[in-house]
């Protein structure tokens, strides 16, 4: 019976260690050229070991509920992400009314150079947060979404010293095609065969990382259009798919652990 009653008081323990943990969101501010960030550092704190940290940009309507959201799935006990303001804090473009996001997106396309110095420095906030939160800084990576996944481009064409950058249904055009040869990331770009918005970029995008270094995967998802991780959208042109989706998102596991681990 002692046996039984210790056995129950350490699950008694492990469960309520477990009802403790949860998914910490802390708030991370930078200022750059004027302009106050605010994003928000994402990670399980069930176990204080280090993990891989990764700078993540949602899509065009930027850091809200729906982005931490999927922040805390990718995260899970794997890894420490930053998911990051590249607006500033005064720039919340409202879900669905794509008017106000692409209003926020048009300067950052329109001055790649603002687009390649915001997301650095992004980077560099991660980095930053290893003295308070269990970042691995040897293992560093970027991912992003719709317009994060362009921006998360611009990263790895800035010469960015990290494992690898993953980019879902992105956008794959470059103000400068020669950027590419600074790339030291690994780099999966994954596209819906189907978006009508990014895929008539491919053969440039795929001519420019032929030019560069990189080790470099492009993978076309069939049948899937724009958006095919963006749960709730439903339009023609850009629609979730769950098949697509948890394709990619193993995809990008796989991806980044062998960038981690310099394997094949």
């Amino acid at each position: 019976m002692r046996f039984v009653r210790l056995g129950c008081l350490a699950l008694l323990a492990s469960l309520s260690f477990a009802a403790q943990a949860k998914m910490v969101h802390r708030s991370v501010e930078w200022t750059l050229d004027g302009t106050h960030f605010k994003s928000v550092l994402v990670y399980d704190d069930a176990s204080s070991a280090k993990r891989p940290g990764l700078v993540m940009v949602p899509n065009w309507y930027g850091v809200n509920d729906a982005a931490i959201q999927k922040a805390d799935m990718i995260a899970g006990k794997d890894y420490v992400i930053l998911l990051t303001d590249m607006y500033g804090e005064n720039v919340r473009p409202h879900p669905g009314h794509a008017d106000e996001a692409q209003a926020a997106i048009k300067p950052l396309y329109g001055d790649r150079v603002l687009m390649r110095k915001r997301i650095n420095a992004a980077l560099a906030q991660l980095k930053a947060q290893a003295g308070s939160a269990p970042i691995d800084t040897a293992k560093l990576a970027a991912i992003g979404f719709c317009f994060g996944g362009t921006a998360v481009l611009d990263l790895a064409r800035s010469g960015a010293d990290i494992d690898a950058v993953v980019s879902f249904h992105g956008g794959l055009t470059t103000d400068d095609a020669a950027l590419a040869k600074n790339i030291k990331a690994r780099v999966l770009v994954m596209n819906g065969a189907d978006d009508k918005g990014t895929m008539p970029d491919a053969d440039k995008f795929m001519d420019e990382m032929r030019a560069s270094p990189a080790d470099w995967q492009f993978v076309v998802l069939g049948n899937a259009v724009h958006c095919f991780t963006e749960v709730g959208e439903n339009s023609p042109g850009c629609k979730y798919d769950a098949r697509a989706a948890a394709r990619s998102y193993r995809l990008m596991h796989d991806w980044l652990h062998a960038a981690f681990t310099d394997t094949p």
